[in-house]
C-alpha cells in the first residue's frame, strides 16, 4: 500500500513538472529592434534570460552558456498575436443551446495541431483560441502560446491570462437555433433578448447567493442556492472577471450590445470582425470597447456585404484599440502582411500598423503586461524577419517563445524555405475586379476629409 501511494505521488509530481512550460536564454545580436512601444533601435541587442527580456541595448555580452543569435541585417519584433483563432483546439462549437458559458475551450486543447507550427512559421507566437459563433453566449476561450509539440495540453496555455468568453450576434446564432425551428433567437431582436434574459437571471442568482452568505452568518441551518455553472460564469461576466469577445458585423447590432452592456454595468468588451465598426467608431471609443477586425474580408455572406478596407485605420484614428486577426488557418501565417494593408488603406505608420498584431491584441486579451512589445521584464516572445515585416517579401527566420526557438527556417524542410523573386511576383490585387472600387474610392475621400491625406 505504501509503495502504491508513493507511485501515485511520483506520477502527479512528474506530471506537474512536464506541465510547466520550458523557458530559455538567448542573446539576439545586431538586429533592427522594432520595440512597438519605444521606437526602433538600429544595430541593437536583446537579452532573454530564463524566458524574460532582461536587457535591450548595444554591444550586450552573453552570460556564460547563453546561445547567441546573429540578427545582423534582420528585423526583430515582438511575437505576433492573433486575437481570433481556432488553431490548437479539438472542438469549436457547443451548439446545443443559445447559451453555453459552462463549456471551456481550455478543455479541448490540441498541443500538436500542425496549425500551431504553421503559425510559428509566420511569426505568430500567441493566439486567442476561441469558441465558435453558433451561440449567442458561447463558451469560455483560452489564450495560448504556440509551444508546438508540447505533449501536455496545459503546456500551450498562457498561464495567468485573464478569462475570456465568446458571444455572437447576427446570422450565426440565428441560423443555428432559431430560423425554421420556431425557437429564440430567430431575429436580431431575439439575440438581444437572449443576452438580456441571461444577464437578468445571473443578477438573480448572485442576489440569492448574497442573501444566503449573509444569512448563514447568523443561521447555521440556512440553505444555499443550487450551484449552477452556467450562472456562475454569467455572474463573473457581470462582476468584471471575464472579457467578452463578441462576433459581430453590423453597426446596429454592435451599438445594441454597447447599450446592453451599459445597462448591466459590463465594461470589458471586445468586438470581433466588427466589419461595420467604422460607422460607430466614436461610440466604440467612448465605451472603451476594442475591435478585432479583418484587413479586407467582407461580402462573403449577406450581413457582411457592407465594409471597407479603411476600417482598421478609421477605428485606430478614433482611438479604438484595434487589432487585425485571422480566424483562419492560412491567414494566421501572414498577419504581418494583413497589417501592412492599413498603410495602403489609411496610411498608418509602421508602429501603428505593427501594433495591430502585437500590443493591441495583447491589450484586448488583458496580457499587455507580458507580451506585445519588446520591453525589459516582458516575456521573451520574438519573431525575427529577414526584411521589414511589413514588406511583402519578408520571411520569418526564427520564432521564439520565452527564450526557446520553436521555429527556425534553417532547420525546416526544404519546401518550407521560400525565396521570392520580385520580378516573378503576382500582379497587384485589383479592387475593381472585386467590385469594391467605387465604394473604396468614396471611403478614401471620407478618410482624407476626416483625418487628412497621408500622401
Amino acid at each position: 500500500m505504501k509503495n502504491y501511494i508513493i507511485l501515485i505521488i511520483t506520477f502527479f509530481a512528474v506530471s506537474a513538472v512536464f506541465a510547466q512550460p520550458k523557458t530559455g536564454s538567448l542573446l539576439i545580436k545586431n538586429g533592427t529592434i522594432l520595440t512597438i512601444t519605444k521606437g526602433t533601435l538600429e544595430n541593437s541587442d536583446v537579452l532573454i534570460e530564463n524566458g524574460k527580456i532582461t536587457k535591450i541595448g548595444k554591444n550586450l555580452t552573453a552570460p556564460r552558456g547563453v546561445e547567441i543569435v546573429d540578427a545582423t541585417g534582420q528585423f526583430v519584433m515582438p511575437g505576433i498575436i492573433d486575437a481570433h483563432s481556432h488553431q490548437g483546439i479539438a472542438a469549436t462549437n457547443e451548439g446545443t443551446n443559445p447559451i453555453t458559458p459552462e463549456v471551456f475551450i481550455g478543455d479541448a486543447l490540441d498541443p500538436v495541431d500542425i496549425g500551431l507550427y504553421r503559425a510559428l512559421a509566420g511569426g505568430c507566437t500567441s493566439s486567442h483560441a476561441m469558441h465558435g459563433s453558433a451561440n449567442v453566449i458561447g463558451g469560455e476561450c483560452e489564450t495560448i502560446k504556440h509551444r508546438w509539440g508540447t505533449m501536455n495540453p496545459q503546456g500551450i496555455v498562457m498561464e495567468g491570462a485573464p478569462r475570456t468568453i465568446k458571444f455572437a450576434l447576427g446570422e450565426n446564432p440565428m441560423r443555428s437555433h432559431g430560423e425554421g425551428s420556431g425557437k429564440v433567437p430567430s431575429t436580431r431582436m431575439g439575440v438581444e433578448f437572449v443576452i438580456r434574459e441571461a444577464f437578468t437571471n445571473a443578477q438573480k442568482y448572485m442576489a440569492a447567493w448574497d442573501k444566503y452568505n449573509k444569512e448563514k452568518a447568523t443561521n447555521p441551518t440556512a440553505v444555499a442556492p443550487t450551484y449552477n455553472r452556467r450562472m456562475e460564469t454569467l455572474s463573473d461576466i457581470l462582476k468584471g472577471n471575464i472579457i467578452i469577445h463578441c462576433h459581430s458585423y453590423r453597426a446596429d447590432e454592435i451599438y445594441m450590445l454597447l447599450n446592453v452592456c451599459k445597462d448591466f454595468g459590463v465594461k470589458k468588451l471586445v468586438f470581433q470582425h466588427t466589419n461595420e465598426g467604422f460607422k460607430v467608431a466614436p461610440e466604440l471609443a467612448a465605451f472603451g470597447a476594442g475591435a478585432s477586425v479583418f484587413a479586407d474580408w467582407w461580402a462573403y455572406k449577406f450581413e457582411v456585404y457592407y465594409s471597407t478596407a479603411y476600417n482598421a485605420a478609421i477605428l485606430t484614428k478614433n482611438g479604438v484599440v484595434t487589432s487585425i486577426n485571422s480566424d483562419d488557418a492560412n491567414l494566421i501565417r501572414h498577419l504581418n502582411h494583413e497589417a501592412a494593408k492599413t498603410q495602403r488603406y489609411g496610411g498608418l505608420s509602421d508602429d501603428e500598423a505593427l501594433a495591430l498584431i502585437t500590443i493591441n491584441p495583447a491589450k484586448q486579451l488583458g496580457v499587455a503586461d507580458r507580451i506585445g512589445s519588446i520591453e525589459v521584464g516582458k516575456d521573451g516572445d520574438i519573431a525575427i524577419f529577414d526584411k521589414h515585416p511589413l514588406s511583402v517579401y519578408s520571411v520569418v527566420q526564427k520564432s521564439i517563445i520565452e527564450g526557446i526557438v520553436y521555429f527556425d527556417i534553417a532547420k525546416s524542410p526544404d519546401d518550407a524555405r521560400v525565396s521570392v523573386n520580385p520580378e516573378e511576383a503576382l500582379p497587384a490585387f485589383s479592387l475593381e475586379s472585386h467590385g469594391h472600387s467605387e465604394f473604396d474610392s468614396c471611403m478614401k475621400d471620407m478618410f482624407e476629409f476626416l483625418f487628412g491625406s497621408k500622401e
